[in-house]
């Protein structure tokens, strides 16, 4: 008889999907949510978990506090799904998410994790001054279209595509000139819409470099083991199943592009029909179902997103 069990893919969510709040529900009301953020407090030596719940938003907003706090909530939302009996078939996490889907999969500690991610925000806020770099959003062009812009915006300074987001939605970053030459090309080239994004840094292009080459060594260094089971990388779409091969996609990940569609299309190549988005918001389960049409997209950060899940449950 024919399985017809869902093949799921667990997806952790990256910088910009953090908010106030985020989580605080979720520690009231599961005891293992409420240790995942205790752990992260122990961690970092610093109240991280009242940073997600009470804010304010510009401390929160602060890239070496947003990563890790990203990070506690979709640790916790991960581990209440677990401990429920429901595991996915694969990984992968948008930029700082796949940092969550290594700690799901075992690859290193949810503690190492914490402490290497503060690190990296504040390698990759250190790397540019502030001001100096910027990143956009391109809309309605293909990513080849996107690269022309880049190559005729350039203008001898950096600019380049950081995100293949799917659905016609390409991102650039590169130098705050640049990116808005490169932005205006793309217009002129047909792009529907450029969309500035307030970020605090440049992420994915080539002046992430000295922040990649701070973290190399620390990520290199880490006491790590084989994922449970493979999560597909950003930077080449390829399942990772050993441990090293898990730690060079993120070394390379700090100034490569995110190829997300390519992420998606992987993982359907590979069979998922389920993709569940685990912790705050729920901007990769817009992105898949423009990617993944047939698919079942779930999104799981809150209490109230247990109904959402009771499927899994009942399919295990």
């Amino acid at each position: 008889m024919k399985d017809t069990s869902p093949v799921v893919a667990f997806l952790f969510p990256g910088q910009g999907s953090q908010k106030v709040g985020m989580g605080k529900a979720l520690a009231e009301a599961f005891p293992i949510c409420a240790d995942t953020f205790d752990e992260a407090d122990a961690a970092l030596g610093v109240p991280l978990s009242r940073v997600c719940f009470e804010g304010p938003e510009d401390r929160l907003a602060m890239t070496e506090n947003t990563q890790p706090a990203i990070l506690a909530v979709s640790v916790a939302a991960y581990r209440l799904l677990a401990s429920l009996g429901v595991e996915p078939a694969f990984l992968a996490g948008h930029s700082l998410g796949e940092y969550s889907a290594n700690v799901a999969a075992r690859t290193f500690s949810f503690p190492d994790a914490l402490r290497i991610v503060q690190r990296r925000g504040r390698f990759m806020q250190e790397a540019v001054p502030p001001g100096a770099g910027a990143m956009s959003a391109i809309l309605g062009v293909d990513p080849e279209t996107v690269e022309q812009a880049c190559e005729e915006g350039a203008q001898g300074d950096v600019v380049s595509v950081a995100n293949m987001n799917g659905a016609r939605q390409v991102v650039i970053a590169g130098a705050r000139d640049a990116v808005i030459r490169a932005g205006e090309r793309a217009k002129a080239l047909g792009a529907r819409r450029v969309v500035p994004l307030p970020v605090s840094a440049p992420f994915h292009c080539a002046l992430m470099m000295p922040a990649q080459e701070r973290l190399a060594p620390e990520l290199r260094a880490l006491d790590v083991h084989d994922p449970r089971m493979p999560i597909v990388a950003n930077v080449d779409a390829e399942p990772k199943c050993c441990a090293r091969a898990a730690i060079e996609a993120l070394v390379a990940q700090v100034s490569a592009p995110v190829r997300w569609e390519a992420v998606v299309q992987r993982l359907a190549s590979e069979g998922v029909t389920t993709y569940v988005e685990v912790g705050p918001g729920t901007v990769l389960s817009g992105l898949v179902r423009k990617i993944h049409h047939e698919a079942t997209v779930l999104s799981f950060g809150s209490p109230n997103d247990l109904e959402v899940i009771e499927p899994l449950l009942r399919a295990k």
